[in-house]
């Protein structure tokens, strides 16, 4: 049996799943103190420009990634400002993000490099491939778990970190009980605005990890339409993981594999093109569907 093509695919969704792991655990810190951060799509992408322009000025994926957080959690931070202190609403101020990143990164790529739509830097080389010691030589396991860049490891051990944050840290501790109850955490002496802020400003960083993972992870290119929707795919996977890191991170894989299929699909296929191209917003669809149903059937049950 030829496992060649099972491999790759599984392979490739990992990679795939990356920039959706990202933006999701900072969707899932943010839902913990109940706001529900809308602009990861227009943080990540604000996240993958960053990385590719100081990266290309200083010729070093490093540096790119550097800053990207840098850049990144400032405009987060701006975001934050607006929800927590101004009463901004949330939705709207969330939108604004994602239409300021689009129309803002679109400037000034004709402004900075006189480019439209898209900027490749030539000199600058992705951040480095790792093929990890004596998994690597493990015929299956090797093919699908090693070799991968190295934000996509990254992403693993944050997922991890999460959980560990979220459940095993007086601060996580503090973050769930201002999303729960707040006037009690209040009450309690926690500083709930300055949790927010924790969890606004963490997501920041992750999405600027998930943002230059898609311009600097494989290749070194910025596309201002790069991110086609995967912020809210993220917030799909955290409604499909009811908030938990483990299940979270499940979701994402699951709809990794289901954009990698599509891109099978599409070249293997005798099908048109577009439908495959629905596939993962179907599923996404299917998902949150499926998630609704089983709360309303749980809440009879418990009724």
């Amino acid at each position: 049996m030829n496992i060649d093509p099972l491999t790759n695919v599984l392979f490739a969704a990992l990679r795939v799943m990356t920039p959706l792991l990202l933006a999701a655990l900072a969707g899932l810190i943010s839902q913990r103190v109940n706001l529900l951060n809308i602009a990861l799509e227009g943080l990540m992408l604000f996240g993958a420009f960053f990385a590719v322009v100081f990266g290309a000025k200083f010729n070093s994926p490093w540096l790119g990634l550097f800053f990207s957080i840098v850049f990144t959690t400032l405009i987060t931070f701006i975001y934050a400002l607006s929800i927590i202190e101004l009463r901004a609403n949330l939705i709207v101020a969330g939108l604004a993000i994602n239409i300021l990143a689009v129309g803002l990164t679109s400037y000034l790529l004709v402004v900075m490099f006189n480019a439209r739509g898209a900027y490749s830097p030539s000199d600058l080389v992705s951040l480095p491939h790792l093929n990890l010691p004596l998994l690597k030589d493990i015929a299956i396991l090797g093919k699908v778990f090693s070799g991968h860049g190295v934000l996509v490891y990254v992403s693993w051990i944050l997922a991890g970190l999460c959980s560990v944050f979220l459940y095993r840290t007086p601060q996580g501790i503090h973050l769930r009980a201002v999303g729960e109850r707040p006037e009690a955490a209040e009450t309690a002496g926690i500083n709930v605005k300055g949790i927010q802020y924790l969890a606004l400003l963490l997501g920041g960083v992750l999405c600027a990890l998930a943002g230059a993972q898609l311009a600097i992870g494989d290749l070194t290119i910025f596309n201002d339409s790069m991110i086609n929707g995967r912020g809210f795919i993220a917030l799909a996977a955290v409604f499909f993981g009811a908030g938990k890191p483990g299940l979270t991170t499940l979701g994402c894989f699951l709809f990794g594999l289901f954009e990698i299929l599509q891109f099978r699909l599409q070249t293997s296929a005798n099908i048109p093109p577009q439908l495959p191209q629905m596939l993962p917003y179907l599923i996404v669809v299917l998902t949150l569907t499926a998630i609704s149903f089983q709360k309303k059937f749980t809440k009879r049950m418990a009724g």
